[in-house]
């Protein structure tokens, strides 16, 4: 094994403003006083699905699919790429009606003001087996850095520093509050901001070189796939209870998911295991396949899963929903 530059010590065993109909209701009646152009209009609304979408291939790809089954029933759909604050101030105006993406509990500080005042409403888990905290390299690992108490007495192994993947996310906020607290020793550590490809391409050089180093990880995602990596024991869970285990949800405007409850049946049944959802960022994420097509395939390979996610949910016109799309899509 090629003699790594740095040594490790152990000290431990151990991610178009659309009003709502109910707005457009209220403007255009104000405006225009005509009761029967308004109904028209709001059940118009209706027929569209807004989703928000940060720049994350597993998302990306899960709103892909949920598009491809909505189109069928008779539903137009819209993705709009924007931030992860953007998406839940969109949620409370209306220009945002689903998001795929609720990371909890890493996302409650911007999730519970927001269900509290009735903004929100959460539906199912749509990722099972979700995971987010600090990860190493397997034989940062082997040689004894095990948990986030033996992430100090290394310093100087690590420069000081923590890898993270955007300033704003709700990771760097869980890790500067860490630093501030100076929680396990890390007052006097740096977090380095960058991005998912500027954190994992720091990874795979430092694995390439056999180096330490320490970077927010988590699944589903394509580095479980391919990098050789642990993520670190916490006793303390600052990325969650069950050492980061996450809880990832469908969040639906509440005045959308009101006058729609056929998708609420919907989205309380789409749902993805871990493995499924890292292969999906991987495909797209990292073979640079076309995201649509990803979609796909997954549709064409699940077609027992489609049937199961379309239970009880119908067409806009109230015919079941699996043969429609049972026959639009050839499965």
């Amino acid at each position: 094994m090629p003699i790594r530059p740095k040594t490790l010590s152990s000290t431990s065993n151990t991610p178009r403003h659309r009003p709502h109909a109910r707005r457009l209701a209220v403007a255009l009646s104000a405006g225009l006083g005509a009761g029967l152009l308004v109904a028209s209009l709001a059940h118009a609304a209706d027929d569209e699905v807004i989703f928000g979408v940060p720049a994350w291939p597993g998302i990306t790809v899960k709103t892909e699919i949920a598009s491809q089954l909505l189109e069928p029933l008779g539903y137009t759909t819209q993705s709009r790429e924007i931030g992860l604050q953007v998406i839940y101030q969109g949620l409370t105006t209306g220009d945002v009606d689903v998001f795929l993406g609720a990371w909890l509990p890493a996302q409650n500080p911007m999730l519970e003001p927001l269900e509290a005042d009735g903004s929100i409403q959460r539906l199912a888990t749509n990722v099972t087996g979700a995971q987010m905290t600090l990860a190493v390299p397997d034989y940062v690992f082997e040689d004894g850095v095990t948990s986030f108490a033996d992430l100090d007495p290394n310093r100087e192994a690590f420069d000081g520093e923590i890898y993270g993947f955007g300033a704003g996310s709700a990771a760097s906020e869980i890790l500067n509050e860490a630093i501030d607290a100076d929680t396990w020793g890390l007052g006097d550590w740096t977090l380095v901001d960058t991005s998912t490809v500027g954190m994992l391409s720091a990874a795979k050089s430092a694995i390439n070189n056999e180096e330490p180093i320490v970077w927010v990880g988590w699944t589903p995602h394509w580095m479980n796939l391919e990098l050789p990596m642990r993520y670190l024991e916490d006793d303390k869970n600052l990325f969650g209870e069950g050492n980061g285990e996450s809880d990832v949800r469908t969040l639906m405007a509440s005045d959308y998911a009101e006058a729609n409850p056929n998708l609420v049946s919907l989205f309380d049944r789409f749902s993805f295991s871990a493995e499924e959802q890292s292969w999906m960022i991987q495909q797209y994420g990292q073979e640079e396949r076309a995201f649509d097509q990803v979609a796909s395939d997954w549709i064409a390979a699940h077609p027992e899963r489609i049937e199961a996610m379309l239970e009880g949910v119908t067409t806009r016109d109230g015919e079941p929903a699996w043969p429609a799309v049972r026959e639009a899509l050839s499965l």
